[in-house]
């Protein structure tokens, strides 16, 4: 499953720094190395402010990185010219978490989903009803929807418009930041399904954002664990729930309610806040709110090792 061959994108020792007042620096994203895999899905979970979206913005140059690469089939696409940059954006698209806020409100559906085609001279105006209609189809939406506008459709729907505006490019990676958190219960699953189903079809890779850990685990053929800008454990997605080492990993997935819990069991919870990015402290970022921490914790920053198969922890103690 995770051949070379088959890898698409590779971050490594990517970073990102945004400078605040008093020449002071706000660190979002520290050292992450990720690799994404074609036909697969790449989850990535966290508390908010952990970094999650600042990594993704990077892979489709919406942020620059401070430093690290992004190889895109062994290229740096960092080093690329501005016009190699702009016909590589083609490749990885993102959906964003609220379409309302990404499209304009005064363009129809058919335009909106469009757009990204003629930016590129992919297609002349007369093609836009064709066109329209074939990924409106391909999102499982009517096509007389076309003529429509965004605030005249429903949330789930919306955001089935951003999916196809992503995909008329024919992207190789798909980005969804927070996808469907705006979205009630039985449409995040329709909208799941759909995920699921084009990327069966059209073998393309996922970055999935999302802030529920039990949805991350069943849909991600892999997931990383992020905490204050830092990778803290990576493992396959399906191992998630019971196999989950990192002391922070554990405490995301206790925080969780299912049918088949134990009831019985104190519920741990999770405190401490999250120290300021401006001011992280030395060694283990995690420390202040880990209740298994060691002398070495507190001077000695851990880096991811394997603890497994396509399994890796941050950590000093013997997890």
């Amino acid at each position: 499953m995770y051949e070379k061959e088959n890898m698409i994108l590779e971050t490594r020792h990517l970073v990102k720094r945004f400078p605040v007042a008093n020449h002071r620096y706000l660190t979002a994203c520290d050292d992450i190395s990720l690799k994404f895999y074609r036909g697969q899905t790449l989850g990535i979970v966290g508390e908010s402010g952990c970094g999650k979206s600042t990594f993704m913005k990077m892979l489709v140059h919406l942020e620059e990185p401070s430093a690290g690469e992004i190889l895109f089939h062994g290229e740096d696409i960092l080093k690329f010219s501005k016009k190699k940059r702009r016909l590589n954006r083609c490749k990885i698209q993102m959906v964003f978490q609220d379409p309302m806020a990404s499209f304009d409100p005064k363009m129809r559906i058919r335009d909106i989903i469009c757009e990204p085609l003629l930016n590129f001279n992919l297609i002349s105006k007369k093609d836009k009803n064709s066109i329209a209609k074939e990924f409106l189809e391909m999102v499982e939406l009517p096509a007389e929807m076309a003529d429509r506008f965004p605030h005249s459709l429903s949330g789930g729907q919306r955001q089935r418009i951003g999916v196809a505006r992503a995909l008329t490019l024919n992207p190789e990676i798909m980005i969804c930041d927070e996808a469907t958190s705006a979205l009630d219960v039985s449409v995040q699953k329709s909208i799941m399904e759909l995920i699921a189903r084009l990327q069966r079809e059209k073998g393309i890779s996922i970055g999935f954002i999302c802030h529920d850990v039990a949805l991350v685990g069943q849909i991600s053929h892999q997931v990383a664990v992020m905490y204050l800008g830092n990778i803290v454990e990576i493992l396959p997605g399906d191992h998630l729930k019971d196999q989950g080492r990192h002391p922070y990993t554990k405490a995301l997935m206790s925080s969780i309610f299912h049918l088949d819990m134990d009831f019985q069991k104190k519920i741990e919870s999770l405190e401490g806040d999250v120290p300021s990015p401006l001011n992280i402290p030395p060694g283990c970022p995690f420390q202040n709110r880990c209740k298994q921490r060691i002398k070495r914790c507190l001077v000695e920053k851990p880096y991811l090792k394997e603890i497994g198969e396509q399994h890796f922890a941050a950590c000093h103690l013997d997890i």
